[in-house]
């Protein structure tokens, strides 16, 4: 570890500057020689380097969003190579490449960190072996040495002999008591971080590569924490807590607000989009416009969540506009359904569909049917000349109207406009 930790003696001197200020600070509210000074000064130290690293987990959120942008591919591939594990890493290598993504873009964070690590770790050792290192002086590091977190010294580590423990003003028991719940507190901060990842912010629809890696990673990680902690200074091991701690809020406040989709914190997060939406209305923050306009760009390619997402504007009188903004249905234009084709909405009553009749139904007609069908066949044929008043005179009341049988009207001696000339025979069945 000595060995790693001088190839980072570079950043050696700017991070023991950075620590040394900040013991200035609060050297001058709990005490120079306190282990409140020397800790917070640490929890400082990770702060300021995460902060700095934001622009950093914002490209590895990005990169993560477009790994699951590739899903449906990769789930060609592994379809099309199924047996062939072979290919199907090669194709997925060259999908990759293709595109730009990189699978292990979610160790930047401590990757970029790990300079800042070990060059922490050398301080600290400097300060248990009394040499001075980089912005810390004589006096700095006698103050270093007197400092202790929880009786433990900021310089001692677990397996650190009883003399070294002695010689800071310690007890053996003491520092291995600290040091070794700072080693499982660190263990389960980065593994409940790894697996929070795993069940809520991954789409289970697909299984990748990238998928095992995480899964992977949800058990070495901690593992690595366990086994290299015993060797790490009580100094060491409260950065690495307050860093792991850091990713822990910080992932937590991504998945809630901005999920993977897909995933089961998607669906969470909708259900209360929906709420909210239906409560005011509208859409109130820019991040909900965005996810509404994703939702809404997608089309027919919207997972079930957002599906159900849509649909419930639309029982509310509610409709998403491409925009991102949620308005009422009377007004909209046209609300889109789950599959990207518009709908009835509340305003738009629903079209009755006419009753489908039976055989026996449509065969048996009404005998005045048949009688407005002969009327207006006669109608339509052209009549003989008569004098105006008759055309227009209508029978009398009592009268009754010859029987015409249906069909026998073309036969009728009173029909005019009859055509002349030899007429077809009757059937023989009507002699």
């Amino acid at each position: 570890m000595d060995t790693i930790a001088s190839l980072f003696s570079f950043i050696t001197w700017p991070v023991s500057w950075v620590i040394v200020q900040f013991h200035t600070v609060y050297g001058a509210i709990f005490g120079p020689d306190t282990g409140w000074a020397w800790g917070l000064s640490i929890v400082s130290l990770v702060i300021l380097i995460r902060i700095c690293l934001i622009p950093l987990f914002v490209k590895q959120i990005k990169a993560t969003r477009g790994m699951q942008t590739l899903q449906p591919e990769m789930k060609k591939i592994q379809e099309r190579y199924k047996n062939d594990k072979q290919r199907q890493s090669e194709e997925m290598m060259k999908l990759y490449k293709e595109t730009g993504t990189n699978p292990l873009s979610s160790c930047l964070p401590i990757l970029a960190q790990s300079p800042f690590f070990f060059a922490l770790y050398h301080v600290l050792n400097g300060i248990a072996s009394g040499d001075t290192i980089g912005a810390v002086n004589q006096d700095l590091l006698e103050s270093a040495q007197k400092a202790h977190i929880f009786g433990a010294p900021l310089a001692s580590k677990f397996f650190s002999s009883e003399s070294d423990v002695t010689a800071l003003s310690a007890s053996l028991t003491d520092v291995r008591v600290v040091t070794a719940i700072m080693i499982v507190l660190m263990s389960a901060s980065q593994f409940f971080t790894q697996r929070q990842l795993m069940t809520k912010n991954v789409d289970t629809t697909v299984k990748t590569p990238f998928m095992q890696q995480q899964k992977m990673l949800m058990y070495v990680f901690p593992v690595m924490f366990a086994v290299f902690g015993v060797n790490f200074p009580v100094g060491v091991l409260v950065y690495w807590l307050t860093t792991n701690v850091w990713t822990m809020g910080q992932q937590m406040y991504v998945i809630r607000n901005n999920p993977t989709p897909g995933s089961k914190a998607q669906a969470s997060y909708l259900e209360r989009l929906h709420k909210s939406v239906t409560e005011h209305g509208k859409t109130r923050r820019r991040g909900e416009k965005a996810i509404v306009k994703a939702i809404v760009a997608k089309g027919r390619d919207r997972n079930e969540a957002e599906r159900k997402f849509i649909n419930g504007l639309n029982k509310a009188g509610l409709a998403a506009q491409a925009d991102g903004n949620v308005v009422k249905s009377d007004t909209a234009v046209a609300a889109q359904s789950a599959d990207g084709s518009t709908v009835a909405t509340a305003a738009q009553p629903k079209r009755q569909q006419p009753k489908r009749q039976s055989k026996s139904q449509r065969q048996a007609k009404p005998a005045g049917e048949s009688e407005s069908k002969t009327s207006l066949t006669k109608s339509d044929e052209p009549q003989d000349a008569k004098p105006a008043g008759e055309q227009d005179a209508k029978p009398a009341a009592g009268a009754k109207k010859p029987a015409q049988k249906s069909g026998g009207g073309g036969r009728s001696k009173a029909q005019s406009g009859q055509r002349k000339g030899p007429q077809r025979p009757k059937s023989p069945s009507k002699k």
